[in-house]
């Protein structure tokens, strides 16, 4: 049997350090990451509008402009943190990115989704974000992983709160 984690990156500046914990936990249980990235159809469809108002603009070549830079930014993030190429694979989606996520998830058979979150906000940890979706339909468990200044963050305001509780 063939283990897979999926490690969903937006290219931010938390990816790298999502990248090395799933493959911190890849390696000790035989398996191989599928890093992936989704280009929001939101965005494809400003293009379009923003072109049906007669400017030059081209969804296409925005697609394959951006397809060029992640896959160089991932690149670079593998020579890094010296990933050999055989431990994991890439893919780039377009669609809503929890659909598409958990299209991966059954299509791909995953076994474990290792994700990062981008609020900092205790009442907003989950809500309307990919996060939260996913938690709620995925099925397969999910990691959610915090770089180290995200845990501090959310330690300290957690620590302000319950002072101002007690």
């Amino acid at each position: 049997m063939s283990r897979k984690i999926l490690v969903p990156i937006a290219f931010s500046s938390y990816s790298k350090g999502i990248i090395e914990y799933g493959m911190g936990l890849a390696g000790p249980l035989g398996a191989k990451l599928l890093i992936a990235n989704v280009v929001n159809e939101r965005s494809i469809e400003a293009i379009e509008k923003v072109a049906s108002h007669g400017f030059k603009v081209d969804s296409d070549k925005y697609i394959a402009t951006i397809q060029k830079e992640r896959l160089e930014q991932l690149a670079q993030m593998i020579k890094e943190l010296k990933i050999a190429d055989d431990a994991y694979d890439y893919t780039l989606k377009i669609g809503d990115p929890a659909t598409e996520l958990l299209h991966l998830v059954v299509s791909e058979n995953i076994d474990l989704v290792v994700m990062g979150t981008r609020t900092r906000e205790l009442s907003r940890i989950f809500t309307g974000s990919v996060a939260e979706r996913m938690f709620r339909r995925c099925p397969v468990p999910i990691l959610f992983h915090r770089g180290g200044d995200v845990a501090d963050e959310l330690m300290k305001k957690i620590n302000r709160e319950m002072a101002t509780k007690s």
